[in-house]
């Protein structure tokens, strides 16, 4: 077991194309990950259908561009296996058997279960699945032994209840044949919406996607928020929470330069037009291999979704050969 790989697992809704926030977030870690790790990505329709169950052509329709972002940015298939949640049975059977691991009142106090309660305004009309989500995850975890986990900190009561669950298991069941998992916070989590607000959000329309075109980036970042006190060229400006001056802390390279016009902007004399001017260059020039990379798989969709069908295929032996150890020790291996 020294010698093993460490196992990673991460994913996405496919609920909308991908953004940057989901890049610095998320996406730019996994290309670095799979060169040594064993990485499963998956992309999770069934998660996504806990709050779109009644629209799962939404999610059926945002598969296919969620594996060619992927694909794009530089995930690569040979090195990471890509999967779809839904196909994958043996997931759905380790949830069934975990929620007798747990109790309501747990899942009811999970301090994400209940954020997102609040956010989606249910109220009393909690979806029940949208409810057990947490048990769901805990099973896409375990059944691929993830070690690493990486999240946002909004969601580490997720990677702790998924923890509680893999300790209950083992000690009712006195076996060793789940793990416990850790997770993984990025250094830099999220990025704020081009309006300022404090997170990239496809529901906000305040996103920068992968895939936009040169002159969707630009009209983006001409309209973004800055400081609202620097009304004037000459006033000092605030860099700090001036999304502007985040989203060049992210792409820009050039630190000597980037803190040259930190320090420019905050004297005075040097107006939004230019920094943004900056950004642009920075974004453009980073997203443009991106676009070209999405537009040419794009022309062959079905390779794309062939990807998929193998990615899924190993992801399947391998939570199935998971599955055998669970009923086992649960003594179900009639």
């Amino acid at each position: 077991m020294s010698s093993r790989k460490k196992v990673v697992l991460t994913g996405d809704r496919p609920t909308g194309p991908l953004h940057l926030g989901h890049y610095i977030g998320s996406l730019k870690n996994r290309v670095e990950l799979q060169n040594t790790c064993d990485q499963f990505v998956m992309i999770a329709d069934v998660q996504a259908l806990t709050d779109n169950y009644e629209h799962p052509e939404k999610v059926r329709e945002n598969i296919l561009q969620v594996a060619l972002d992927y694909l794009a940015v530089g995930i690569d298939p040979t090195k990471s296996t890509l999967f779809i949640q839904s196909r994958i049975p043996a997931l759905f059977e380790l949830t069934i058997y975990y929620l007798n691991l747990v109790t309501w009142n747990r899942l009811k106090h999970n301090p994400t279960v209940k954020q997102e309660i609040v956010q989606k305004g249910y109220g009393e009309s909690v979806p029940a699945g949208f409810m057990v989500y947490p048990v769901s995850q805990a099973a896409d975890i375990s059944a691929f032994r993830a070690d690493l986990v990486p999240v946002g900190e909004d969601q580490l009561p997720m990677i702790e209840q998924t923890n509680e669950i893999v300790r209950n298991f083992n000690r009712i069941y006195k076996t060793d044949a789940l793990i416990e998992c850790r997770a993984m916070i990025p250094k830099l989590a999220r990025l704020p919406g081009t309006d300022g607000k404090a997170k990239m959000s496809k529901s906000l329309g305040n996103c920068i996607y992968l895939r936009d075109s040169m002159d969707e980036v630009a009209k983006k970042v001409k309209g973004m928020y800055t400081d609202p006190g620097h009304l004037r060229v000459e006033d000092p400006g605030k860099v700090e929470g001036n999304p502007v001056f985040t989203y060049l802390d992210a792409f820009d390279s050039d630190i000597e330069g980037l803190e040259a016009m930190k320090a420019h902007y905050q004297r005075g004399g040097l107006g939004d037009s230019l920094v943004k001017k900056r950004l642009l260059e920075k974004l453009q020039a980073f997203l443009e291999p991106i676009r070209m990379r999405r537009e040419e798989l794009a022309k062959d969709s079905a390779q794309v979704l062939e990807i998929l069908n193998q990615g899924t295929e190993r992801a399947s032996n391998v939570a199935n050969a998971t599955l055998q150890e669970v009923r086992k020790a649960m003594r179900l291996d009639y």
